[in-house]
């Protein structure tokens, strides 16, 4: 894996935790920037499962196995869009917490690719 795509990951996914929870904490839900924000960081996510897949097909190999690898990679890609249809459902400062914490959940979800990587 490249291990500054995982940081940059990491760190957007973090910033939107953090701008989610202020809207939260403002008492308001989701806005359009918020799902700009949700994109930027979901197109991070969606270089890193390609990337993923082409050094699996390059031959490279996972430490701790290429199953749990891909379905890290494929959770990964999935949390923050599935955490945005949420909040669209919920328009209340109750989707800007699902964001913000589909957005933790994603950085935690770095960490872990890292180590199963091999980092």
């Amino acid at each position: 894996m490249l291990d500054a795509l995982t940081v940059a990951t990491a760190v957007a996914a973090l910033a939107l935790a953090a701008w989610c929870g202020w809207a939260a904490h403002r008492d308001q839900p989701t806005k359009d920037w918020h799902f700009i924000g949700m994109a930027v960081v979901t197109l991070l996510t969606l270089v890193q499962l390609v990337v993923g897949i082409v050094q699996l097909a390059r031959g490279e190999k996972p430490e701790q196995g290429t199953t749990i690898f891909v379905s890290y990679l494929i959770g990964a890609f999935a949390c923050v869009p599935a955490a945005g249809f949420m909040s669209l459902a919920e328009r209340t400062r109750w989707g800007s917490i699902t964001v913000a914490a589909g957005g933790v959940v994603l950085a935690v979800l770095q960490v872990r690719l890292y180590d199963i990587w091999g980092g």
